[in-house]
């Protein structure tokens, strides 16, 4: 809104083309006090694949407009509700819904629908128009905007806001500092300055140069005090009950859809369910890499498991061997991403998604489950850190802990990932739980930090707190137990700006959209307010994960699934450091460019690529998070984001 032009807006939508491919489209509109304000789109056809669903898409008379990106469950129920009250539909799409819905409530229709969502209303009803913004509940679609004064824009990509003229990409230090010590930047901050995220259950709603921001949902938790009446069996059938209701919702779709599969349990239970409700074998993608990539990679699956368990469900599953160009696909994933992103999963998501867009355009995906159920490690590693600190601290500060620091790397080996495990719980097993937990979630403490940093950029950040956003989601939830607040933080957190982000851009980056079932807003709600915690982790030392949804899935799936340990959905990092990308890093993070971007001390960058190959430490994620961040430097704040990659979402601005 009054900033841009419609040439700026055409740009906008045309760098998003990959999120949308099927139609594209422009509106914009000029009050005779000089007021711009335009809305483009970019359509990834799903439901109603008629020129009917064109957007930006109005009202009858072309008084409420709007631009949209997702996809909304309940649509075809609200559709019959708003008919009934006299409103008329020219297609058969959700976005209409969604106009009409918004007339008939306001700002509350947000609170109705079931979906993902990140869509913009143009409201010209009141003579001056009014923009209503929204984001889903979860955060599974993205919203970015830059506002200042009267000027404003928003997007589904950041990549697209950079097309505008007023918007000139500049470093956030913050967020740097931040990015450096979880390897992504939290919500709502971008590492773009003066470009923002609307929070996930947020609304806004832009009119005269003002914006104000307003929470729509929260997911809640009772005190840890309450009292949970329902029997354990009841719960199970229940949970069973309510997942296979979203499944089967979100399988709705005018294209072909299909699934991811791993060997992990969230995967697994939706490709059975979606078995169980499907006539025709479903679709499902399982990616694994080569032999000599997996070795000592204890977070790769083991591939024989999905295979097994597509043939039981007779299922059309796809094994999808990859060996990448590393070294070209990294840049082309940067440009996607937007923000670096330092999780190496970014590139096995990309990889089966431009594997399954050959045969399906709607995916399934797992992403939830752990953040529901307790599936993570790090949930486990609070009751550790519990039996740790009743060891006398003479002995744990004396003994332990400078040993298990001074181990060295274990590439190759099985024992790697219990070896990174033990050093990061040395470091943070005698801190409180709630530091303890954001300390478990860190990469770079802020030691580490300080003797990286060049010394003025150093003392610019020195005072700054990266764990802000994660003891505010602390503080939100004080009165919950603490399994439950650690899942809080990871649902507000760690889950939007990471791997809903991720699961969003890479999928879009092959015209493919992913849904999530498991962020059902009703069985999140049953969840948190019925399931006591010590049925979702159940156990201490060797506590069972997600340990009431494995009940409920124990007649679908087979036992070697039902017992298969956590394994992430990532890549072999240490492997193409060690091989494919290794000249990369002696380019990128060499002593002149290292000098030339102005941030870090050459010789600490150098230290940490010595210490990685000779074994005396496993830097590879903070090697990747360095290299990550050049390959950024270079594509957004150098070229500026311009250059063509054959990509496109659906954009709005205004």
């Amino acid at each position: 809104m009054n900033c841009g032009s419609r040439e700026a807006l055409e740009e906008m939508t045309a760098i998003q083309s990959h999120r949308g491919p099927d139609d594209s489209g422009v509106w914009d509109w000029k009050s005779s006090d000089g007021s711009y304000v335009g809305l483009g789109s970019r359509r990834l056809a799903i439901i109603d694949l008629s020129p009917d669903g064109h957007m930006p898409m109005s009202n009858e008379d072309g008084t409420v407009w709007i631009t949209y990106n997702g996809e909304v469950y309940n649509f075809a129920e609200l559709r019959r509700e708003l008919q009934s009250k006299g409103h008329r539909f020219g297609s058969e799409t959700d976005t209409e819904v969604i106009i009409h819905l918004y007339e008939e409530e306001g700002a509350d229709c947000v609170k109705r629908l079931n979906g993902m969502f990140a869509f913009a209303i143009c409201d010209l009803r009141q003579g001056s128009p009014t923009l209503f913004l929204a984001r889903d509940h979860f955060g599974v679609k993205p919203f970015y905007y830059w506002h200042q004064g009267p000027r404003f824009a928003f997007a589904s990509e950041i990549k697209a806001l950079l097309q505008v003229p007023e918007i000139q990409p500049e470093l956030d230090l913050h967020s740097l500092n931040q990015y450096l010590t979880f390897l992504w930047v939290p919500d709502p901050n971008t590492m773009f300055k003066g470009i923002r995220k609307l929070p996930a259950g947020h609304y806004a709603v832009f009119r005269e140069g003002t914006m104000k921001i307003t929470q729509y949902w929260d997911l809640t938790f009772p005190s840890k005090l309450h009292s949970y009446p329902r029997r354990e069996a009841d719960l199970i059938h229940e949970i069973r009950e309510r997942f296979q209701r979203s499944v089967e919702m979100q399988m709705v779709s005018d294209v072909p859809i299909g699934a991811f599969l791993s060997a992990g349990l969230d995967s697994s239970s939706i490709v059975a369910l979606m078995s169980r409700a499907n006539r025709a074998p479903v679709r499902t993608y399982t990616i694994t890499f080569p032999p000599n990539y997996r070795a000592g990679e204890t977070t790769l699956d083991d591939p024989g498991v999905p295979e097994r368990l597509a043939q039981q469900l007779g299922c059309e599953n796809q094994q999808i061997v990859v060996e990448p160009d590393v070294t070209a696909l990294l840049p082309h994933l940067v440009w996607h991403m937007d923000e670096p992103t330092a999780d190496p999963a970014i590139i096995a998501a990309y990889l089966v998604c431009r594997e399954a867009q050959k045969q399906s355009t709607v995916l399934l995906s797992g992403v939830g489950g752990d953040e529901l159920f307790a599936g993570y490690r790090k949930h486990a590693a609070h009751n550790w850190a519990r039996a740790y600190q009743k060891i006398p601290s003479v002995l744990r500060r004396g003994v332990i802990e400078p040993a298990l620091s001074n181990l060295p790397n274990v590439r190759g080996m099985a024992l790697k990932g219990t070896v990174r495990l033990a050093k990061k719980m040395a470091r943070s097993a005698s801190l409180s739980p709630r530091e303890r937990f954001i300390m478990d979630c860190t990469y770079l403490d802020g030691e580490q930090k300080t003797a990286l940093y060049r010394q003025d950029v150093g003392d610019r950040l020195r005072t700054l707190d990266t764990g802000i956003s994660h003891r505010s989601c602390f503080d939100s939830v004080p009165h919950a137990d603490f399994l439950n607040q650690m899942l809080y933080l990871d649902s507000k957190i760690f889950m939007p700006s990471l791997n809903l982000t991720y699961n969003d851009k890479m999928s879009m980056a092959s015209s493919v959209e992913v849904r999530v079932p498991f962020l059902d807003r009703d069985l999140a709600e049953f969840v948190a307010w019925n399931v006591p915690p010590n049925l979702k982790l159940k156990g201490f030392l060797r506590p069972t994960t997600k340990y009431i949804f494995r009940k409920a899935m124990k007649d679908d799936l087979p036992r070697e699934v039902l017992q298969q340990p956590k394994a992430g959905f990532a890549a072999p990092v240490d492997y193409w450091l060690a091989h494919d990308l290794r000249e990369m890093v002696d380019d990128l993070l060499s002593e002149s460019r290292v000098r030339q971007q102005g941030l870090f001390r050459p010789e600490a960058v150098r230290e940490f690529v010595k210490e990685h190959r000779t074994g005396v430490k496993d830097w590879s994620m903070q090697i990747w998070q360095l290299l990550t961040l050049e390959i950024w430097m270079q594509t957004f704040l150098d070229a500026g984001s311009k250059r063509p990659a054959g990509d496109s979402t659906q954009v709005a601005t205004a």
